[in-house]
């Protein structure tokens, strides 16, 4: 936080012509220049901190991006969290929790956090999260997202017949089965 301290001398008469409205209106331009400075460095701090808030989370999310993409061909085990075999849901957790982001263990309890998109608003980063098992009442499968184009949303998932792999929300099997995403890096 920048403080300026401005002092000013009081006005002291004078008898010689109208140089003491010289310098009344010289106090009161300086005032004002000062006025408008605060105003400037205010914002000026104001808008870096917002830049660094931002870049602090796209490091973060880029960090968990390529963190996740280290398991690509992990096989798939239901439960598990580790390179010896994971769940969806145990890749999108591990993923966040190497960068001080705590989510939950589940993909249905997932879909529960942060702020709801739609799917045309999601970013790198965001979770989209699908119901593709015969119980199609819940929520079962989240993806992180790791691309994003005008054409199509990459997403890194584990599947359970080829493991830990990136697909496309163009593929008609995700696209039918999406059910909603939602931001949990802010």
């Amino acid at each position: 936080m920048v403080m300026v301290m401005l002092m000013e001398k009081p006005l002291q008469k004078r008898s010689f012509g109208n140089s003491g409205s010289a310098i009344f209106f010289e106090i009161k331009y300086n005032l004002l220049l000062s006025l408008i400075c605060i105003g400037i460095l205010t914002s000026c701090g104001s808008s870096k901190r917002a830049q660094q808030v931002e870049l602090k989370r796209s490091n973060t999310i880029q960090n968990v991006v390529d963190y996740s993409k280290s398991y690509i061909g992990t096989p798939y085990k239901y439960g598990g969290t580790t390179s010896a075999g994971m769940d969806c849901s145990g890749l999108i957790q591990l993923s966040f929790m190497q960068y001080g982001v705590e989510l939950p263990r589940t993909s249905r309890d997932m879909s529960k956090t942060g702020k709801k998109l739609k799917l045309k608003q999601v970013e790198v980063g965001d979770l989209i999260f699908f119901k593709i098992s015969k119980n199609r009442r819940r929520i079962n499968h989240v993806g992180l997202v790791v691309k994003k184009t005008p054409e199509t949303i990459d997403f890194i998932h584990s599947s359970s017949s080829r493991g830990v792999m990136i697909s496309s929300i163009n593929n008609p099997f995700w696209k039918e089965n999406f059910v909603k995403s939602r931001r949990v890096v802010n």
